[in-house]
């Protein structure tokens, strides 16, 4: 019997999930797509009609509205259409909500970027620990498969480290994610994605190095690394999700992020942060009026979505994995290129949407086939990484193996503040 699906959200990412879950309907039963705005779902599913989106053209998308931090309503919504598969694609500040929902009726889980509080930013490690891991024994009693940071990163990333360890290492000594964008909206300024979540990731920098948590300030290790395709790139040492299930499902001794930012992002950052006004803390102004900074300043910027016709350029995302096969010394780069034309071309999308969007459709249609379907709460290293790069490969995000022979990281301070 074919499994019901929902994709809880209606923002950039669920809007390329869309587009991917039409184009394997075939594989589904029937596929919902439901948040705040109805309208904002009936426009992605306009941009998956006019694409020519949908494998079976009879099996289209339903539109619904749902407050997904409403555990009953959501609930309600499961039981109601027999939907046995939730992706949750909408802001990180509901996933507990969705999650919870999912262990309550036994539906599949799927989510793409941790857990997060509005009161509270950059939690002490593991991330995971303080909000997902709490609930691990009771998808597991409950038999629910709950898929923790299906995205790119987390996500594809988490991936390549497990697909490193099955087929190129025996044993590993450090991971370097890396993700660059050598692309150009057009605009003076704006983020990739939800800028609240955006610059909520940058307050402070944790990360794992020689065996332990070390943080560090924002933007203060940087790097120049020759990427493939896109050319030298600089990037930052910074903290991300994967980094907090890494460290403790890979054996390596240390786990890094680096993401690129140019030298005019980091000051806009800069100055945004130092007068302030990227604080998740209300204020009042002098007229009596609450308000976050932070969502004062999202409201300022262009929304993600709006960037991708006139996206330019590449991304480039992966792992620098070093260590050992058998007595040698071993460096290899595993990592992924997308072009923000070719996704605007296929699914009207800039590329770090589309990357983020299409790896939890690929976890959906594994849990579907039984093959990732767990029945309990796993973060992607966890499983088997072969079927889920195989179908990357084939939905518009290949995977590249390349070897390096003799480029060094620099060694980071890793005395803890």
């Amino acid at each position: 019997m074919k499994r019901n699906v929902l994709i809880v959200g209606a923002g950039g990412v669920a809007h390329v999930a869309a587009h991917k879950f039409a184009q394997n309907n075939d594989i589904f039963g029937n596929i919902y797509i439901a948040s705040r705005s109805p309208k904002h779902c009936e426009d992605i599913l306009a941009s998956v009609k006019n694409k020519n989106s949908y494998k079976d053209p009879k099996n289209t998308i339903t539109a619904k509205q749902i407050d997904a931090k409403d555990v009953k309503a959501t609930v309600k919504l499961i039981k109601e259409n027999d939907i046995s598969i939730v992706v949750n694609l909408a802001s990180a500040f509901v996933n507990m909500s969705v999650l919870e929902a999912c262990i309550e009726t036994g539906a599949a889980y799927i989510d793409t970027a941790i857990h997060e509080e509005p009161d509270k930013v950059c939690e002490d490690p593991p991330w995971y620990g303080n909000y997902e891991w709490k609930r691990k024994d009771r998808c597991k009693e409950k038999g629910v498969t709950a898929i923790l940071g299906a995205g790119f990163d987390p996500g594809v990333v988490n991936a390549y480290c497990a697909l490193a360890l099955k087929h190129y290492f025996d044993k590993i000594d450090t991971i370097d994610i890396m993700d660059v964008n050598a692309g150009s909206h057009g605009k003076y300024f704006a983020t990739n994605f939800d800028p609240e979540i955006n610059f909520r990731e940058f307050v402070k920098v944790w990360t794992w190095i020689d065996r332990k948590w070390v943080c560090l300030p924002t933007h203060t290790e940087k790097l120049v690394y020759s990427f493939p395709v896109v050319g030298k790139q600089p990037v930052y040492l910074t903290g991300h999700d994967e980094l907090h299930s890494l460290s403790k499902n890979i054996d390596a001794n240390s786990i890094r992020f680096w993401m690129g930012f140019s030298d005019h992002y980091i000051n806009c950052f800069t100055v945004l942060k130092n007068i302030g006004l990227l604080s998740e803390k209300p204020v009042k102004t002098a007229e009596g009026l609450e308000v976050v900074p932070l969502k004062a300043v999202k409201a300022c910027l262009p929304d993600p979505k709006t960037l991708a016709p006139n996206y330019t350029g590449k991304t480039c995302i992966g792992c620098l994995v070093k260590g050992k096969k058998g007595e040698k010394e071993k460096e290899l780069f595993i990592y992924n290129v997308c072009d923000h034309k070719e996704c605007y071309n296929e699914v009207e999308s800039q590329a770090i949407s589309y990357t983020a969007g299409v790896p939890p459709v690929a976890a959906a249609i594994l849990i579907a086939k039984g093959q990732w379907d767990v029945k309990t709460m796993v973060n992607v290293e966890e499983l088997d990484p072969d079927p889920f790069i195989e179908l990357l490969n084939g939905m518009g995000l290949p995977t590249e193996v390349k070897k390096i022979s003799s480029y060094k990281l620099k060694k980071l301070n890793t005395k803890t503040s």
